[in-house]
């Protein structure tokens, strides 16, 4: 897990996407989206996925943190 902060260009570039292109809830949305149908495909056992399982294990982890950011979901009790 990185501890760095994030460039006042990359922060700028973050705020320009979600105020002009997506907003959170949307992006949200759509990580969790994609994040289930890859994660089915693996589980049915994809030939192409499974080539990928453990890129597509990081991947999975890593869009699902960034979807909680963007519109806590999990945390709701």
């Amino acid at each position: 897990m990185s501890t760095k902060t994030l460039s006042t260009e990359a922060e700028t570039r973050l705020m320009n996407f979600f105020n002009n292109t997506i907003d959170p809830k949307g992006m949200a949305k759509a990580i969790r989206q994609v994040n289930y149908v890859l994660a089915l495909g693996a589980l049915r056992q994809h030939e192409t996925l499974q080539n990928e399982i453990d890129n597509l294990q990081n991947s999975f982890y890593w869009l699902n943190e960034l979807a909680e950011v963007l519109n806590p979901y999990l945390d709701v009790e």
